[in-house]
């Protein structure tokens, strides 16, 4: 992992994300990643040996948790409705509209 994105990697990367960015811009968000790189260089070096793997911050037993509801099909009451507010609907589908891409080399 690189220890500061350069003018010249931010550049690079500022291109593949297709941004249009004035230099201020550019130069703060360039500086808010580092300063989120550093961040993570820190995180990196806490030494985690020994440390179980949780799923969650909190541990919940059966106890405290709640039991999972059953998935259920459920008919709409109105599906015209929700249709209704869709921008564009074409045979009862909302369309969504292409999104545009260039092969990479």
């Amino acid at each position: 992992m690189p220890d500061e994105i350069t003018p010249e990697l931010f550049e690079h990367l500022v291109e593949l994300a297709a941004l249009e960015l004035e230099p201020e811009e550019a130069e703060a968000l360039r500086r808010q990643l580092n300063n989120q790189l550093n961040v993570i260089h820190e995180l990196a070096a806490i030494d985690i040996t020994g440390v179980p793997i949780t799923t969650h911050g909190v541990p919940y037993g059966p106890v405290l948790s709640q039991p999972l509801r059953p998935d259920a099909v459920q008919d709409c009451d109105d599906p015209e409705a929700i249709l209704a507010q869709a921008p564009q609907v074409e045979d009862r589908y909302v369309v969504v509209p292409d999104i545009p891409h260039e092969e990479l080399a």
